[in-house]
């Protein structure tokens, strides 16, 4: 029998052996866009408005400067782009491009399609069970 340290192990690196997959499935997609940029592109497509790079920052747990950095790499990609914030002419407020959301959807369908192939593996009844199970650990 397995002590549960050992269990938690096996868990944690079938996890991230799965989520690698996940990546590597979305990279030839993805056009070079790292990971940390396609955290910045998820967080304004959630916000489902422009937010302020101070904003953009505190969501992604960074320092404004790096968020800067970030929001420079992607705008010159045309991925984003700023804009004056007419509440606070003194903020920018940084909102996806139609490429950008483009590039969101085409990753998204991508790592569907690679999750549904490893999904075919279970029963539609293990999936619902491995869903619930997902969901369980994930709620806070």
């Amino acid at each position: 029998m397995n002590a549960p340290d050992d269990t938690a192990e096996q868990i944690a690196a079938r996890l991230d052996g799965l989520v690698r997959r996940q990546r590597r499935a979305t990279k030839v997609e993805v056009g070079g866009v790292t990971h940390g940029r396609m955290r910045v592109l998820r967080t304004l497509d959630h916000a489902d408005r422009p937010l302020r790079l101070s904003e953009l920052a505190t969501q992604l747990g960074i320092v404004p400067r790096s968020a800067t950095s970030v929001v420079d790499d992607l705008e010159a990609a045309d991925l984003v782009a700023r804009h004056p914030d007419p509440a606070d002419r003194r903020a920018t407020l940084v909102a996806l491009t139609p490429a950008g959301i483009d590039l969101l959807t085409t990753v998204r369908r991508t790592r569907r399609d690679a999750m549904v192939t490893l999904l075919d593996r279970l029963t539609p009844a293990e999936q619902s069970t491995l869903l619930r199970l997902l969901n369980r650990l994930a709620d806070d």
